[in-house]
């Protein structure tokens, strides 16, 4: 059996660091709500070259949100070369067996010769391949751990997000039965008030015929019936809870729904006849938006 997949807000910040012994660096990762899968890096010069490995990566981690991904470098002290200066070492060898032969003194030592000013050269230690080539697999790496570490941030958010909308959903399947149960007194208000109307249009003068009195009756009823909005509205709601089940990049297809339940919410409002279903639909595109506010954040 499949494992359901996790919700994914397109929120998220991660920070790794590395370094060896000539170079330390850091990656610093944000990501933020936007409508497809948007990628921008900030490389130093010379490190233009890793964008397209790391861009894959990213796609392959993320589905949507606004990515932007930051390398910096430092350079640190490169690990020095000793080198002899032999032109120096063997002006020192002669100088001092010029003055054995004056000077009472005891034979120079090497180490004492070593010690000398000139004869020994710092030099930086010339870079090899392999080393630029095990230090951008590093990188690279380290790059890979901040994108899990963003993943999870996202995952953790995508968690309290899922949260919040199944109780958005739980106040909104509540606010469709209170329109329902206030929809079902209707019918008897419709009949008073098609019943004033009948009289109004039979004393009027000219008599309207009865095919036109048939269809401002129709009008008016069909007008009044709200049972089709709220027959889609529970669809919705149903078709929502599936989707938080099903979880992974449902986003847009929570969007989507939220725009319908909007327009039955709408149409529910411009139908009423009733002070109190008027007041449940304002309620309800209410509780619709603060729904699509959160569903804005998901993956």
């Amino acid at each position: 059996m499949t494992a359901k997949a996790a919700l994914q807000s397109m929120t998220g910040f991660a920070r790794t660091q590395g370094a060896d012994d000539r170079v330390s660096w850091t990656w610093e990762l944000r990501s933020v709500n936007s409508r497809g899968l948007d990628q921008r890096y900030r490389l130093p010069s010379g490190w233009e070259a890793l964008e397209p490995e790391i861009r894959a990566l990213a796609g392959e981690t993320l589905s949507r949100g606004s990515l932007q991904a930051n390398l910096t470098t430092k350079a640190g002290k490169a690990p020095a070369k000793l080198t002899i200066n032999r032109a120096v070492l063997d002006q020192l060898v002669a100088i001092t067996k010029e003055l054995e032969t004056e000077v009472p003194a005891a034979p120079a030592r090497l180490d004492g010769l070593l010690s000398l000013r000139g004869v020994l050269e710092e030099s930086e230690d010339e870079e090899s391949e392999e080393q630029q080539v095990t230090r951008r697999a590093a990188v690279r790496a380290d790059f890979s751990r901040a994108l899990a570490a963003l993943a999870e941030m996202r995952g953790q958010e995508g968690a309290r997000l899922q949260t919040l909308l199944q109780a958005h959903l739980e106040r909104i399947a509540e606010l469709e039965a209170a329109a329902r149960a206030c929809a079902a007194t209707q019918p008897a208000a419709i009949k008073a008030r098609l019943k004033a109307l009948l009289a109004e249009l039979l004393e009027a003068e000219p008599a309207l015929p009865e095919e036109r009195l048939a269809q401002e009756a129709a009008l008016l009823v069909g007008k009044a019936d709200v049972r089709e909005e709220l027959d889609r509205l529970a669809a919705h709601i149903a078709g929502s809870r599936e989707l938080l089940a099903e979880g992974g990049p449902v986003g847009r297809r929570l969007d989507f729904l939220c725009q319908e339940f909007n327009r039955e919410a709408n149409t529910l409002c411009s139908k009423s006849s009733d002070v109190e279903l008027t007041r449940i639909g304002l309620e309800l595109k209410g509780a619709i938006e603060q729904l699509r506010e959160q569903v804005q954040n998901l993956e």
